[in-house]
This record gives C-alpha cells, structure tokens and sequence, in this order.
C-alpha cells in the first residue's frame, strides 16, 4: 500500500465531503433519549440518520456488492447497518461501531460559538457531536473507500451506528440479538468513539471505567416555609443531602469509601500507566480549563491517570429543588436532589455497584427524612483483551505512517457499553479502540471540537489496520 497515496485521498475525502456534511450535522439537535424524551416526535434523530445514511448510500457505488439498512425495532432508536463484502478471499468480519446522538447543550459556550452552531477555526470544527461521534460513520466509510481506491483488500466490514449510546446504549443489545445472525463473528472490532492523550501520535485505548447513576432526592417538607420560622428546627434538606453523599464520597479527598467499588488494577495498566504519563507529562491535567489558581487532585501523574481510568469517581452533574440566585427567598426548602454519576472500574460489575449505591443512600435516612435514589442507567466498563502481535505491529506503523510517532496505550475514563457487550459476545475479536476527543475538545462540554487533522490520520489508520487485518486472516 502506498500510505502517502492512502493519507492524500483520505484528506481530500475529509476536505471535499466530510467536513461539509458533519457541518450540517452539528445543526442538528439530535439529543440522546435520555435528554430529549420526545426525540421521535421531535425527528432531530431521523434528520441525522438521514443525513448520514444518504451520504453513506451515495459513497456505496464504489464498494461493490454493499448495502445499506437503517434498522429500526419498534419503540427503539434507529440504527444505521452496512454490510460491505470481503475484496478478497476472506472468512472474517470486522466490525466498525459509532454513534450519532449527541449530549445536550450545556452553558458556557464562547461568544460566538454554540452546540447547534458548527464554526470551522483554523483545524477545529466547533459545536456539539462532531468529535463524539459523529464522524465515525465518515472516517470508517472513507477508510474502506481508500483501501477500494489502491485495490487493497479487506476482510468483510460490518458498520454498526446506533443513536442511543449517550444514554447507555441501553437499546443496543437488541439490536446486537436482532442483527446477530447477520453481522457474524468478528475477529476485529473498531471503535472511532474514544480519546487521545495529543493530537501526535495514535492513542490505543485499552480500557473503560463503567457508570451507575441517578438523581438522588432528599425531602424534608411538603412545601417551604419561612427560613427564620424554621431553620434549627427543620433539619435541612441540604445538609442531609451532604451528609449522605459523604457515605459514598470523602468530601475532603474525593476518595470513594466503599471497598467494593475498587479491583486490583492489573500490573500491565499500572505500568501503561506510567508511559502515558511520561508522554504526557503535565498535559494530563493542564488541558482542563481551570479557574484561576486551583490545582489537581495530585501533581503524581501516574495516579492521576489511575484516577481516571481505574478508580471510582463521583461527579454531581445536575441539582434540584434550589432557585436560582436572583429569585432565591428567605425559605427553608421542602427538597433537594442532585444528579449522579459514578465512574467505576473496568472490570467492576456496574448493575450491582448500582445496587450497593441504591442501599448505601437510602439506609438510614438521618431524621427520618424522606429519601430516594431513582437508578436511571448502569453500563459495565471494559478491558481489553492482549494483543495479538499483528495488531500491535500494524498499530505501531500505521501511528509511524500517519503521526510520524509511534502509538501509545492508556485506559480511558468514559464509557462505551458497547465494548464491554461485544467484549462478551466475541472473546477471540482484537480491539482498535481510538477516537479524536484530545486536549481541550470537551466533549459533553460547552465549546466542543473536532479536531480535523486528527480525524483524517484516525481514518487513515484504521484503513492500514483493516488492510493487515485481512493479510493476517490471509497467513491464517
């Protein structure tokens, strides 16, 4: 293959097509379900599948023999499905997964810039999706177009696209037993929906924490009263609110309590570990936007790259029952809830630490306070299987190829459910987990972007990984 001639029709692909459509895509407002309860009635998800799925049809007259299926159960999200025939004399199936809903809005968007409002600034396209994950059905299409383009063979592909991920991917499994019979028994999974420590050289992910989460509500009334009638008197909801996440949450260190939320981190990860942080350096915290003057949890690099892929962490990321500040009265509150999301580690059982979560917060209510935790989503995390030394070797040059750096391995801290699922079903299947959410890219965040140089060297990569996927199965 002539990888020179692979990253120049990449790029021109990404020019001329790709980044016009993700363009028109970032428009879209195509929430997850769990954001937009109304997603069907709205049709934003319908507007997206098709705006991919027309692009991907019209790209299909070059790989002869696929199709393409927008699959939709009843009372599910859709799901894009495209089939694209082996080039070669092959038995295997590589599987290539992405998502196309998206977080909702967020505050705190530069002036300017905004989720539904895609703004290209120099190499970074801004807006909400276009990095998470929108661009996986373009780079995966334009990595089997490049591959189509030199004659380069490939094993039978399989493109799987849900709209359902942000949510827990919990309409996934159906699909998976819907289509099962159909997408076969991959030997390779690709991923286009993780991170990347820079935007110099390949990033492997090598693991997923899980989550379990929910709103967790404190009443003390059934309506409020006068804070100077009541205070010392009415315990607040506030403060047994706090009292109770310190059950789970040290509120000095941050340190989860319970011991059944933690595993022995496996030796290969601690010492991943280590090389990532050595390659990073103090980018591994310096590329979080922080207000003037705070600090990391540790300046050790090493443990924060634990942290953040191996060890439980809590996040408050929603709150009710408090006013906002200009209209806040003198009133003692008759509630207060608060959204939660605990990261747990890869290889934890997430539906039973949402099990232990349930009961840890509502035994025992202080005062006799009114207290619920409503579990909304558990998705189990993942670890990647060894790999085989044709992958890391293809890894390694495509990185050399397309980065002029070699690739580098570490645990992320978000959650694909998808791959722990897959991880399950198929336990022979190679993993090329990798994505473009790098430094300061914010996903989920306000001021998102994709960076677009690394998404064509991403497809380029996976183009050269599908390419040895196939000369692999050829020797086999």
């Amino acid at each position: 293959m002539d990888t020179a001639r692979l990253s120049r029709f990449v790029s021109g692909l990404w020019d001329e097509e790709i980044v016009p459509r993700l363009v028109e895509y970032i428009r879209i407002p195509n929430k997850s379900p769990m954001f937009d309860k109304d997603w069907k009635a709205h049709g934003h998800m319908d507007a997206a599948v098709k705006l991919m799925s027309d692009w991907a049809q019209s790209k299909l007259a070059a790989l002869p023999g696929a199709t393409l299926e927008v699959v939709q159960l009843e009372g599910r999200t859709p799901l894009i499905y495209i089939e694209v025939p082996a080039t070669g004399a092959s038995n295997d199936t590589a599987v290539l997964y992405g998502h196309l809903d998206k977080q909702p809005e967020m505050t705190g968007w530069a002036e300017g810039l905004g989720p539904w409002t895609p703004v290209l600034k120099g190499d970074k396209l801004y807006g909400r999706g276009g990095a998470d994950d929108g661009y996986a059905i373009f780079g995966s299409l334009a990595a089997l177009l490049a591959l189509r383009e030199q004659g380069v063979p490939h094993a039978r592909c399989v493109i799987l696209i849900e709209a359902c991920e942000e949510s827990g991917s919990y309409d996934l499994p159906y699909y998976v037993d819907h289509l099962a019979a159909r997408i076969g028994n991959p030997s390779l999974v690709v991923c286009l929906d993780s991170g990347c420590g820079n935007y110099e050289q390949l990033w492997l992910t090598t693991s997923l924490r899980g989550m379990t989460g929910g709103n967790l509500t404190v009443q003390v009334l059934e309506e409020g009263v006068h804070s100077g009638d009541a205070s010392g008197v009415v315990p607040s909801s506030f403060r047994i609110l706090r009292e109770i996440l310190s059950r789970l949450e040290d509120p000095e260190t941050g340190t989860i309590k319970p011991k059944e939320l933690y595993v022995e981190i496996p030796a290969q990860r601690v010492e991943q570990a280590k090389h990532a942080a050595t390659v990073l350096g103090s980018d591994i915290y310096s590329k979080f936007p922080w207000a003037e003057g705070m600090q990391p949890v540790t300046h050790e690099l090493p443990e924060l790259v634990l942290n953040r892929t191996w060890r439980p962490q809590l996040a408050v990321t929603g709150i009710g029952g408090i006013p906002p500040l200009d209209s806040a009265g003198n009133v003692l509150r008759p509630f207060t809830a608060v959204k939660l999301s605990l990261r747990v580690p890869p290889t934890l059982d997430a539906k039973k630490a949402g099990q232990l979560l349930k009961q840890l917060l509502e035994k025992d209510p202080p005062y006799g306070a009114k207290v619920s935790f409503d579990l909304e989503k558990d998705g189990s995390g993942w670890n990647a299987p060894a790999l085989s030394p044709w992958l890391a070797q293809a890894v390694d040059e495509a990185s050399m190829n397309q980065f002029g750096a070699p690739a580098t391995y570490m645990g992320e801290g978000g959650s694909i459910p998808f791959m722990g699922m897959l991880g399950e079903k198929f336990p022979q299947a190679q993993f090329l987990i990798t994505g473009v959410l790098g430094p300061h890219s914010n996903a989920h965040g306000p001021n998102e972007f994709l960076h677009i140089p690394t998404g064509k060297k991403v497809s380029a990569v996976v183009a050269e990984v599908v390419a040895k996927h196939y000369a692999q199965g050829a020797k086999d």
